[in-house]
Order: C-alpha cells, then sequence, then structure tokens
C-alpha cells in the first residue's frame, strides 16, 4: 500500500537533529547509546545476518565486513559478536566521517576483531580495500542523489562477496508504531529523527526505480522484516530489481 497524507512522498527537505553541527552533544551521545537498543528491536540484523551474511562468510579461513556509516558502532558489534558464536574469523572495520559517532564508537569497550575508523567509503576504494561483505544501516534516506550513487559505485568496488544496505520503509503504519514504541525514550534525539528518518525514506517502489536509474547488475531490492528493505548487491548474480 502506498503512503497517503504527509506520507506520500519523501521529505528530503527534512532534516534529522543529530545531524546538526550545533545539537546539543548530552542529546547527542544519549542517542547513540539508546541506538542500540532501537536497532536491536527493529532493524532485523539478525535476520539478515542469518539469511545473507552468514552463508558467504568462511568458516575455514579468515573473512572481512565493512560497515559504511556505522554511527555510534552498536549493528558492527551485534555482528562481531554472532559471527565469533558462529565461529567465524570475521574482521569488521567500521567507518563514519563524523568526528562526534568515531569518539564514541572508539570510546566504547573494545571487541575483538573490530576497527572504527573515521572515513568516507570512497578514501577506501582509494587505497584499494575489499571486503568479503559490505553493509550499511539507515544510510541511505540521509544520501543526496549524488551520495546514493557514489555509495552504489563504492560498494561494487569494495566488495567481490555481498553487499547489504538496509533501510527503513516510508509508511503510516511505521510511523505509527515507532511513535508509540519510543514514547519512554527521554532525552535524545530517538524519537524525532527517528520519525523524521520515516519521512526521508524510500517505499520499495521508489527505491526500485531508483535502482535502475543508476544502471546496476547485480542489485536487487528484498523485503525484510518489521517495515525495512534491504539494496543487496551480489555480483554474478541475477539482477532481481
Amino acid at each position: 500500500m502506498s503512503p497517503s497524507g504527509f506520507l506520500a512522498r519523501r521529505d528530503t527537505a527534512a532534516i534529522e537533529e543529530m545531524d546538526r553541527p550545533d545539537c546539543d552533544p548530552v542529546l547527542l551521545e544519549n542517542t547513540y547509546r539508546q541506538f542500540g537498543l532501537v536497532n536491536a528491536v527493529v532493524s532485523g540484523w539478525r535476520h539478515t545476518y542469518v539469511t545473507l551474511l552468514r552463508p558467504r562468510l568462511s568458516t575455514s579461513s579468515s573473512c572481512s565486513l565493512l560497515d559504511v556509516g556505522s554511527g555510534g558502532g552498536d549493528v558492527p558489534r551485534a555482528l562481531a559478536r554472532w559471527a565469533r558464536r558462529d565461529g567465524l574469523n570475521l574482521d569488521i572495520t567500521a567507518i563514519d566521517p563524523d568526528e562526534r559517532a568515531h569518539a564514541f564508537a572508539v570510546a566504547q569497550p573494545q571487541v575483538p576483531g573490530l576497527t572504527f575508523r573515521r572515513a568516507f567509503s570512497s578514501e577506501l576504494v582509494a587505497e584499494g580495500r575489499t571486503f568479503d561483505a559490505v553493509i550499511s544501516n539507515h544510510l541511505l534516506h540521509h544520501l543526496s542523489p549524488g551520495e546514493f550513487t557514489g555509495l552504489l559505485r563504492d560498494t561494487e568496488q569494495l566488495s567481490p562477496g555481498i553487499a547489504v544496505h538496509s533501510d527503513i520503509v516510508r509508511h503510516r503504519v511505521a510511523y505509527g508504531l515507532f511513535s508509540a514504541g519510543t514514547l519512554p525514550l527521554r532525552n535524545s534525539y530517538i524519537r524525532a529523527d527517528g520519525r523524521t528518518s520515516i519521512r526521508r525514506s524510500y517505499t520499495p517502489t521508489e527505491l526500485r526505480l531508483r535502482l535502475k536509474e543508476e544502471h546496476g547488475t547485480g542489485w536487487s531490492v528484498r523485503s525484510s522484516p518489521l517495515f525495512h528493505h534491504s539494496l543487496v548487491y551480489e555480483p554474478g548474480g541475477n539482477d532481481r530489481a
């Protein structure tokens, strides 16, 4: 079902408070802390790890994963824990150009096999880096058209294996559930910015149309639980957009 009313179109003019350079540092740090809880409940990365990532990662040799726009670092930390439990020798590089996000991430307890770095994906491309898997969480809706194109281009060069860019689906039910479910989360930007994120996000149809505009092969849009969808890149695979 297509969104209606104020969700009928992407609100690309809306700005999340935590993206403002002068936002309150205490509220921002609380937001990074609360991301761990929110993403654990709604982002569906456990399902994505089990169904898409783990089958592509080797159990007999070391493998690598890149998280683009890792924010406070809760998603790569979870992936590192799951991989370790499954006996995978997984090295994770988590990058974010925002110095505030990077400072928060590196201040948390260290996790074996996980490295945080303040960088853009294009810098790793310039270094000739490649990874067995590339991911991002709730990044696509932040990007301008040029940045979206750049992310796809960088991903294709960084990952000969698989890439999964997961994001929220813009839907009135998702907006209502998130608004109600985050009422207890105080003293952070979670509730306000989460609703802004939904307003800025794509519908599956819009994401497929955007993907066709990029003329990329190996890309597909796949539905995920809890009002999420993923832009998946599988080099050499069928384009199922």
